[in-house]
């Protein structure tokens, strides 16, 4: 009975040091991915940092590895309410994306620790932010729904906010102001406001377009007058050239003895036919002195 025993005791010595062996021969090496950061660290002591993609060795139990992305981390900031510069509350609500720049400052500084590292993020963006609201009153801020400012805000917070984070080994890419919100209480006042400042604005843009409206009725009515005198002054002068070339026409036909006679014998007999006219009835007599004008012309020789 002894016997299997010591038996036994021998086969299990050299399984338990054939398993150390593995075990140790496996703890000597590690592997890097591309996309980390590893470092090793000895009695809580940074003694080597991997940058390069492979396996790498490291003395078993001794040496620990921690191993950091270095790829883009986003962090969504949950909505910070801040003071504008007329003393009144705005929720801003913004996302950061961020990344470990030096894995040695980060085990350092924030002991590697991802939520240390928002919190530095969280509290950096928060004070430039307050800074920059505070210098702006509400309603520029709620009238200011261009693109154009919202990019001139985000450039601003993140180029303040990047330089208070750099000695913990990360760095911020970008902090985008997703938008602003208004506290409950004074939601409705600001609504009421607005609706107000837009009505202003309307009435304004109202009395605006009406004023030109009849600065352009006005020229209009003037070009059409002006346009109907000059016409009717066109007109007047082509009827007197009309009459004085008719005049013209007249004096140059019946000048000379003969064609005098004939012009008055004419006109003679449309004074006739006129008084003719003037009858009614069918039975039209006309009794003419011998010596009146009319009368000459009708029983000349």
């Amino acid at each position: 009975m002894e016997n299997k025993k010591v038996t036994n005791i021998k086969w299990v010595i050299p399984v338990l040091l054939i398993i150390i062996v593995i075990w140790v021969a496996g703890s000597m090496f590690y592997s890097v991915k591309e996309n980390e950061y590893a470092l090793v660290i000895r009695f809580s002591e940074v003694v080597d940092e991997i940058d390069s993609p492979g396996l790498h060795f490291k003395i078993p139990v001794i040496d620990e590895v921690k191993k950091y992305p270095k790829t883009k981390l986003f962090y969504d900031i949950k909505p910070t309410s801040v003071l504008t510069r007329d003393a009144k509350n705005m929720n801003v609500d913004c996302f950061i994306v961020w990344r470990i720049s030096d894995p040695f400052l980060f085990y350092k500084e924030l002991l590697g620790s991802v939520d240390n590292a928002q919190y530095r993020l969280d509290t950096a963006t928060y004070n430039e932010l307050k800074k920059i609201i505070g210098r702006l009153e509400q309603d520029s801020i709620i009238d200011a729904t261009d693109e154009k400012s919202r990019d001139n805000l985000n450039v601003e917070v993140t180029n303040n906010a990047k330089e208070k984070v750099t000695e913990f080994g990360i760095e911020i890419l970008d902090i985008k102001v997703k938008g602003f919100e208004l506290p409950d209480a004074n939601e409705q006042d600001v609504f009421t406001r607005m609706i107000s400042d837009r009505e202003r604005v309307a009435a304004l843009e109202r009395a605006e377009g009406e004023r030109e409206a009849n600065e352009i009725r006005n020229e209009v009515d003037r070009k059409v007058n002006e346009t109907i005198s000059n016409a009717k002054a066109a007109a007047e002068e082509i009827i007197a050239e009309g009459e004085k070339e008719y005049m013209r026409i007249l004096a140059e036909a019946y000048s000379g003895t003969g064609r005098e006679e004939f012009y008055n014998f004419m006109r003679g007999l449309e004074a006739l036919k006129a008084s003719l006219a003037s009858f009614n009835g069918s039975n039209k007599t006309v009794i003419l002195d011998r010596d009146s004008p009319l009368a000459k012309i009708l029983i000349a020789p």
